[in-house]
Formats: C-alpha cells, sequence, structure tokens
C-alpha cells in the first residue's frame, strides 16, 4: 500500500499542473495579505481604542431606531458589551495585526477545496481517458488497494495546500505586521451572550481544520463520480458547483427542519465556533454524524463502481 501511495504522489507531483495550482495559491495568499495590509494601513488612525469609541457611538445610533427588529438589536448590544469588555481589559482588538490577516487567509480553503477536486476529479478518471488503466490493473496489488492509494494521495495533496496556505500565511502577516501580537487573545461573545478569551493560535488551527473537513467531503465526491462515470470533467465541474450552489439551496430550503439533513447544511464546521448553526437544535456532534453518513455512502459507491465494472478493451 505505501508503496501504491508513493507512486500516485509521483504522478501528481511530475505534473507541471500542480505546481502551477501550488504557486498560483502562495500567489494569491500574497495578494490578499498585501491588499488587506495596505488598507489597514489607511484606516489606521487614532488608534484601536478610538476606533471603538466610535462603533459604540455608531451602535447606540443604530439601537435608537424604533423599527429594528429584535436580532439586530441583540447582535448590536452585544457587540457593544464586547467593545466595553476591550476597553476595560485593555485588550487590543485583532483589526490592524497579523491574526486578522491569518484569519481572513483561513477564508481561502474554499479556495484549497477546488484545487484539491481538480486533482481527485482526475487521478481515477484520467487513468481511463488516457488508456493507462489497464497497466495499472496488471499489477499485483487489487483494486480495491489501488483505488485506497488514489484517494489517500489526493487527501495527502489537499493537506499539502492546507499546511502550506497556514504556514505562508503566518510568514507573511508577520512580515507585514510585526510579530508583537503573538500573545494576544482573542475576545468572542457567545450567541448566549457571554464574553470569553480564547487562545488565538488554538482558536485559528480549528478554523482551518474545520474548513478542511468541507474539503475532505467535497473531495471524497469528486472521488465517487470520477469512479462512477469515469469522467473528470464531470467529477470537477459536478462538485465545484454544487459547493457553490450548495449555499444557495440551504437558503431557499431553511424554513424547512429536514434541511438540516442535507450535506451542504453539515459542511461548515465553523458555525459551531460561532454558535450559530444553520438550524436551532444542531450540534457538532449531529454535523459529524451526517458528514460520516455522507461520506461512508460515497466512499461504498466509488468502491462498488471500480472494484464491480469491467474495463473496456
Amino acid at each position: 500500500m505505501v508503496n501504491l501511495v508513493r507512486n500516485e504522489n509521483m504522478k501528481i507531483y511530475r505534473r507541471a499542473r500542480t505546481w502551477i495550482i501550488v504557486g498560483f495559491m502562495i500567489a494569491m495568499v500574497l495578494f490578499v495579505n498585501i491588499i488587506e495590509w495596505h488598507s489597514d494601513r489607511k484606516q489606521a488612525q487614532g488608534g484601536w481604542q478610538a476606533e471603538l469609541q466610535q462603533e459604540i457611538q455608531h451602535r447606540n445610533e443604530v439601537l435608537a431606531k424604533p423599527e429594528l427588529s429584535e436580532e439586530t438589536r441583540t447582535y448590536n448590544l452585544q457587540r457593544i458589551a464586547l467593545i466595553n469588555y476591550h476597553l476595560e481589559k485593555n485588550i487590543p482588538t485583532t483589526d490592524g495585526t497579523m491574526w486578522d490577516g491569518i484569519d481572513t487567509s483561513a477564508e481561502m480553503v474554499l479556495v484549497i477545496t477546488v484545487f484539491t477536486i481538480i486533482i481527485a476529479g482526475d487521478i481515477l478518471a484520467g487513468e481511463f481517458s488516457s488508456g493507462t488503466i489497464k497497466l495499472l490493473l496488471i499489477r499485483p496489488a487489487n483494486r480495491l488497494k489501488i483505488l485506497i492509494a488514489k484517494y489517500i494521495s489526493s487527501l495527502m495533496f489537499g493537506i499539502l495546500l492546507l499546511l502550506t496556505l497556514f504556514v505562508v500565511s503566518v510568514a507573511v502577516n508577520g512580515i507585514l505586521y510585526g510579530f508583537g501580537d503573538l500573545n494576544l487573545p482573542l475576545v468572542e461573545v457567545t450567541y448566549e451572550g457571554i464574553i470569553i478569551e480564547k487562545n488565538m493560535v488554538l482558536n485559528l488551527w480549528k478554523t482551518y481544520l474545520l474548513n478542511g473537513v468541507s474539503t475532505i467531503l467535497y473531495v471524497t465526491m469528486a472521488f465517487m463520480i470520477s469512479s462512477a462515470f469515469r469522467s473528470s470533467t464531470m467529477a470537477i465541474a459536478f462538485s465545484i458547483g454544487a459547493m457553490f450552489a450548495g449555499n444557495i439551496l440551504l437558503e431557499a430550503l431553511h424554513r424547512f427542519d429536514w434541511s438540516r439533513y442535507l450535506l451542504f447544511a453539515n459542511t461548515d464546521l465553523t458555525q459551531y465556533l460561532d454558535g450559530r448553526p444553520y438550524q436551532s437544535g444542531m450540534t457538532l456532534s449531529f454535523s459529524i454524524g451526517v458528514l460520516a453518513v455522507y461520506f461512508i455512502v460515497f466512499n461504498l459507491i466509488s468502491i462498488f463502481m471500480f472494484t464491480r465494472r469491467d474495463v473496456a478493451a
């Protein structure tokens, strides 16, 4: 199995496309963070305390409006309480620090998902389209081991991009903003209105890893489609389309209780870090359970379609 995985990784990293993807992602991280840093420098006037005082004044003006909804009123009150906590404890916000840029980079996990889907959608279907699948199947290893090796290699590529994103983001933002805020805590208000302090590094890693779960599910979907239809174009297009259309579908189906069982409603596990799930009553364990069912089903379909179907002569 180890030799099969090594062989699949060699196939991935020997292709120029792979290094173009890695280089493009690094370039995107640099571009986004430099633009963010440049914008922060323009907005930085009077220090973080003055900015928070201005925000309190603005939010009090919003609260004075009689037509304000209860949800908006609650949010503004919680935000004011959070700002007062920062001022009383003399804890700077993450705005204008390296952590703000690193947190922004976490949103680029979506880009990692797209790039990994491209690799996963082609790693198996590409063998069929090029005809090299016949050479692969005459090896002593059985089809299941070959399939697992390709799947593991796809996930390893996604992990490589995730680590690259984090390391490059920390290095770039540390250079741009300085490393003076390494010990800065993250202050947040929970859904119940309780103000808590979190470890910044631990929370960011949770964000990166939880975002990575969605990558695994969409990659598994692409791998399943590639195995079933032997078409890299269909696997890549359908998986990326489903990823972007999922949020639109969730908005339309939010009023139905059964929509919580949809894949798209559970892939974003960071909703539990904020304490604001897609529907009330949803928990982290519930979403993990739902995702586990989809994960198993996708892989069972992949295994069945690859191991049972004949390869055309």
